[in-house]
């Protein structure tokens, strides 16, 4: 699995913990770490402690960080949806895809790309074409060039 495709899924399951539990994202991040390390109580050799990954770390931590920018344009364009009756995966899915298009500068095409191969995995059928389309109304708020461009 690519690396940044794991960094998002780590960045999800954090942001999940977040929104879920309203903790610190920084002890979220915390918690994180300390689940990859619970080692065999037994055993005599403790395993390493987990690598650090700036980007997923980046990732949590902007996201939060730009949670009051992200969700109105949510909102915007999810007709009929408010965003505290969307499913917690969901919202998060959009919220960091929406954070690494704007401000971590990944193009749209694979942010999107990204952002629904995480919606299969972790949540419904029905979340993939609501997800889709919601970030290419956003993409065209954020890149309002490419419109003239066909894309």
């Amino acid at each position: 699995m690519p690396a940044r495709r794991r960094s998002r899924q780590r960045a999800l399951q954090v942001l999940f913990e977040w929104d879920a539990r309203s903790l610190p994202v920084g002890d979220c991040i915390f918690d994180y770490y300390d689940s990859l390390y619970s080692g065999d109580e037994e055993a005599d050799v403790e395993p390493p402690p987990p690598s650090e990954d700036p980007f997923f770390e980046s990732l949590a931590k902007g996201t939060v960080e730009h949670v009051a920018e992200l969700d109105p344009l949510i909102t915007q364009r999810a007709e009929n949806w408010r965003l505290d009756r969307m499913p917690l995966v969901d919202r998060n899915i959009l919220r960091m895809a929406i954070y690494e298009m704007k401000f971590v500068g990944t193009p749209p095409a694979v942010v999107i790309d990204e952002a629904l191969e995480l919606a299969r995995r972790y949540s419904d059928e029905e979340a993939v074409p609501f997800i889709n389309g919601v970030l290419d109304a956003v993409r065209k708020i954020i890149f309002p060039e490419t419109l003239s461009q066909g894309a």
